[in-house]
C-alpha cells in the first residue's frame, strides 16, 4: 500500500509536468466507502466526476445506466394492475415527457399465450390504458399518448412456461422516431 501511494504521488507529479498529453478515464478508490467509482480526468491532471447525462450520445432513453432506458413494465397474471416496482419507471417516463414537450409515446400493451385471442387484445388493451393513466395523472397530455394491444402476437420470451410468460406480460413504452 505504500509503495502504491508512492507511485501515486509520483505519477501526479509527472502528470503535472505534462504540457499536452491526456489521461484515459480511470476508477478511483474512495476509501471511505471501499468502492471504486469512475472519474473522467483532463489533461491539466485535476479530477472531476461524469455528469448524470453521460452516455450514448447524452440520449438518457439509450443509456443504459438510465432509468429511462428500461422501458417494460410488467404485469402479474390476468391482472391489469401497475406494480408498485414500475412506478417510479413510469413516473421518470412521465417527468422526461413533461420536459420534452414534443415527445409523443405509444404504450404497447401485451400478454402471454394463455387466454383467447380476443381476451388477450383486451387484457393487453388495458395494461397499455393503465399505463396511461398513471401518466396523465402525472401531467402528460392525454393527447401524447398513443394505446395499442398486440396481445399475445408480440412475445418478448419463446416458451410456454411461467419464465416465459412473466416476460410477455408487459406494456412497453415506445417513443415516436424509435
Amino acid at each position: 500500500m505504500k509503495n502504491l501511494a508512492m507511485i501515486l504521488v509520483a505519477g501526479a507529479a509527472l502528470a503535472g509536468c505534462a504540457s499536452k498529453e491526456t489521461q484515459s478515464d480511470a476508477p478511483v478508490t474512495d476509501r471511505s466507502a471501499g468502492t471504486s467509482q469512475p472519474q473522467a480526468s483532463t489533461g491539466a491532471g485535476t479530477m472531476t466526476r461524469p455528469s448524470a447525462q453521460t452516455g450514448v450520445a447524452g440520449n438518457p432513453l439509450k443509456d443504459p445506466s438510465n432509468i429511462l432506458s428500461k422501458r417494460s413494465v410488467f404485469f402479474d397474471y390476468d391482472s391489469m394492475s401497475l406494480k408498485e416496482e414500475y412506478r417510479p419507471l413510469v413516473q421518470a417516463h412521465s417527468r422526461y415527457l413533461g420536459d420534452k414537450r414534443d415527445s409523443r409515446v405509444r404504450i404497447e400493451g401485451n400478454c402471454d399465450e394463455r387466454g383467447s385471442r380476443e381476451y388477450n387484445l383486451a387484457l393487453g388493451q388495458r395494461r397499455a390504458e393503465s399505463v396511461k393513466k398513471v401518466m396523465t395523472a402525472l401531467g402528460v397530455s392525454d393527447g401524447r399518448i398513443e394505446t395499442i394491444s398486440y396481445g399475445e402476437e408480440k412475445p418478448m420470451a419463446q416458451g410456454h412456461d411461467e419464465s416465459a410468460y412473466s416476460q410477455n406480460r408487459r406494456a412497453d413504452i415506445k417513443y415516436a422516431g424509435e
